[in-house]
Order: C-alpha cells, then structure tokens, then sequence
C-alpha cells in the first residue's frame, strides 16, 4: 500500500493562499527550504494535484531549467517534475501534459485505488483535493512549512473534519526566515 503525504507552505494562521489566491506572502524560498521541497519531490512516485495547483505548477516547472537565472537545485526539481508521473483532478479543464493524466470523476475513490497499488509514495497538492482526501482518513503523513505572517483569510490548509485525527509529530526544524517546518504521521 502506497503512502500518502500532503504538504505545503502555509501562514501561521493556516491558510495556503490569501484572499484571491494570493501566495505573495511566502516570496521566493531559502535554499535550504528549497532543497527540502526537492528532496521531497524526489522521494514522491506520484503527484495528485488538484486544478488550482496544477495550473500554478504546469505554468512554470516544464520549462524551469531553462530560465536564464535557474539554480542547479531549480533546474533538478523541473527535471524531476517533468519525469515524475501525476493525476490531475479536475471537472474544468480537459486536457494535461506533462506526464500527467486527468480524472474528472471521483477523486476519493481514485485516490483509494492508487493507495491500494504497490509503489512509492504519492505526493497530494491543492488544498481542496488534500481536503477531500483527509476527510476520508486516506492523508499518511502532514508536512506543514509554516510562514511567519498572518493574511486573515484565504485558502485554508485543513478542512472541516467529521471526527479528529490523531498524529505523531516525526520532525521539527526552524528554517531561514522564522519559518518552522513540521511533519506528522496519522496515527492509524
């Protein structure tokens, strides 16, 4: 059974993007954060990303490498994006690239399939995907790279949940900038 894990950068008052999908806040990432979003991209089989996050991430990293100014770190996490296969949720849009196929049917029960096959890790982006999937108890593991600013609203990391979730803290580590990274297991 596959592992699922749902990370992103976040506000400390819990919210991925401020009011109009703003992301401002985080501004571009330290190096050594940078690396750790490499690493995490690089230990993922698979990529589930809802539409939102999609569009944001098909807009950059299939040509990252070859912006004039990318960092040898920028350039591996574009190659590693572009090779590494993902599922794209989506009722709107109609097509993917990228080594990417859409779903527009039910996410829960594909997300429930690909957790059944044998394989890597599964990597889930976009808040609203990673919502659906934590209300049906399939999240593994929450990595929460928490900014130091407050935006009063926005995009929530969490969802409203039907009953708690029990987890166990597996990492923390104070990165440059005041931002706090923290991983944590559901506990099963």
């Amino acid at each position: 059974m596959r592992k699922l894990i749902y990370g992103m950068n976040l506000t400390l008052d819990g919210y991925v993007a401020a009011p109009g999908d703003d992301i401002g806040w985080s501004g571009p990432p330290s190096d050594e954060l940078f690396q750790w979003w490499l690493d995490r991209e690089q230990e993922s089989a698979l990529w589930l990303y809802g539409r939102k996050l999609w569009e944001t991430m098909s807009s950059y990293w299939p040509t990252g490498d070859e912006q004039p100014d990318a960092t040898p770190a920028e350039m591996a996490f574009a190659r590693n994006w572009r090779d590494t296969p993902k599922v794209v949720f989506s009722s709107t849009i109609d097509k993917v690239d990228w080594n990417a196929r859409l779903v527009t049917g039910d996410a829960v029960a594909e997300i429930t399939r690909l957790k059944a096959e044998d394989g890597g890790a599964m990597g889930i982006g976009g808040a609203t995907l990673a919502g659906a999937a934590m209300r049906a108890g399939l999240i593994d593991e929450y990595q929460l790279v928490t900014y130091p600013v407050l935006v009063g609203g926005g995009t929530p990391f969490f969802t409203a949940l039907d009953s708690w979730v029990n987890l166990n803290l597996v990492e923390t580590r104070t990165l440059p900038n005041g931002v706090i990274l923290t991983r944590y297991e559901t506990r099963r």
